[in-house]
């Protein structure tokens, strides 16, 4: 009889252990679905303030289930004003909020339908799991309809008049930005200041220092931020120049051969730190719900500081170094990296980083290290860095590294970007959301 109980015992041991190593990583499949919309997202090249506002709408549905699943999530209709309707995933809230940012990526993006493959791996996955089809089936339908009030509540923020819009004609002048080499593009949503903030008030909310002033005397204020870009680009040392590969993130980046021009698809500035934040959180151990806030949070964040960037490249439609540097001090120079086809302040690396790092910092910590491996999967090694804001600090200096931008663009655009960081966290805080602490 005792024999009997003891074998018992362990089997039962052993049926709770198997069960505990299958138990899924939520975590994971949070990054796995927020992955999948960056990979769809780079097969369309979408320019990168677009890209932001994808992440934004498309993690607001998962928001929402873990606002109703757990009660230290606050709704995001206490800083939103959104239309969106309170939701209870019930016990299977992480499926729901899961399926809703690949179904409003489906609804969404211009290759929504390319998710038809990620549904149907996350589909088996959870029969794997062993979740039963019918409740599947159930969970399906419900983020369906959430991501149906997303989308309508998309509709309202002006996005779809801006091809209405007139086009764009660069301005006339020695100072203001014109189309660089090699494909000579046209400027990129020029209006994307009138579409609806997320968190801000208004576009220039937070708007920058004027930029310093155009004068092509080789004695100027602005001729020696043009030499300094310049002298950068023939004394870098190997890790600087590794750190503006790093941080390129160009979807635009094209490479010529006679009549012949090749597109190099790549994950947006946005992309990346939506990538940093899901390594972040499976890092740090954060519940499912934590993740998600934290992410969603990222969404707005960066779609409020490309609305707050695109406002003042279109205020001052600044001249790119690569023109000034052709123009006036080497007509052969080309920079490290390719010039994106819009004005040049302020960085735009330099805004959407500093405000991702500060919400960033407030949920994690400001000595939060990690190792972003989020660009190997276009050939480039891991970095390490010691936290947020010192990762945000070199992708802004990147840009000067990488022949694209001014200093002051630079350092006018981390303050721009910190001031928008800072009154988001606020707002967060005054949601009395703590910070979240690594387990």
């Amino acid at each position: 009889m005792k024999y009997k109980f003891t074998i018992g015992l362990i089997g039962l041991i052993m049926s709770v252990s198997l069960r505990a190593q299958t138990q899924p990583d939520w975590n994971q499949r949070l990054g796995w679905s927020v992955d999948a919309l960056s990979r769809v997202m780079m097969h369309d090249v979408v320019n990168p303030p677009a890209a932001a506002r994808y992440y934004a709408y498309c993690l607001l549905g998962a928001w929402q289930y873990a606002a109703g699943a757990d009660a230290a999530i606050p709704d995001p209709k206490m800083v939103l004003r959104t239309t969106i309707g309170k939701k209870n995933g019930g016990n299977d809230y992480r499926v729901t909020a899961l399926f809703s940012i690949l179904e409003l990526g489906k609804m969404m993006l211009p290759s929504g339908y390319m998710l038809d493959t990620e549904l149907d791996k996350f589909t088996a996955d959870l029969k794997q799991d062993g979740m039963d089809t019918a409740r599947i089936g159930r969970c399906r339908r419900e983020a369906q309809a959430t991501a149906r009030e997303v989308v309508a509540w998309s509709r309202t923020d002006r996005y779809n008049q801006l091809s209405a819009k007139l086009r764009y004609t660069p301005k006339k002048g020695e100072g203001y930005w014109y189309p660089t080499p090699p494909a000579y593009m046209e400027a990129v949503e020029p209006n994307w200041r009138t579409v609806r903030p997320m968190l801000m008030d208004t576009c220039n909310q937070f708007s920058p220092l004027p930029c310093v002033a155009f004068d092509k005397d080789s004695s100027s204020a602005f001729m020696q931020l043009a030499r300094e870009v310049y002298d950068y680009s023939h004394k870098a040392t190997g890790d600087e120049l590794a750190s503006a590969a790093f941080w390129d993130c160009n979807p635009f980046a094209v490479s010529t051969a006679g009549h012949l021009a090749i597109g190099f698809k790549k994950i947006s500035p946005g992309g990346h730190w939506m990538a940093i934040a899901g390594i972040a959180c499976q890092q740090a151990r954060l519940e499912f719900s934590q993740s998600v806030l934290v992410q969603a949070v990222l969404g707005l964040t960066l779609m409020d500081a490309f609305i707050s960037c695109w406002d003042e490249k279109y205020s001052s439609n600044r001249i790119r170094p690569e023109t000034v540097i052709n123009r006036y001090i080497d007509p052969k120079w080309q920079p490290l990296l390719q010039t994106p086809p819009f004005p040049e302040y302020t960085s735009g690396h330099s805004v959407v980083s500093a405000a991702s790092a500060e919400v960033l910092t407030y949920f994690l910590g400001d000595q939060f290290a990690y190792r972003d491996s989020s660009e190997h999967l276009f050939g480039l090694p891991t970095r390490a860095f010691t936290s947020f804001r010192a990762a945000a600090s070199e992708a802004a200096v990147s840009r000067i590294i990488g022949g694209i931008h001014f200093r002051d663009a630079v350092d006018n655009g981390v303050l721009q970007g910190r001031a928008l960081g800072e009154f988001i966290v606020s707002k967060i805080r005054g949601l009395r959301v703590p910070a979240f602490v690594q387990k």
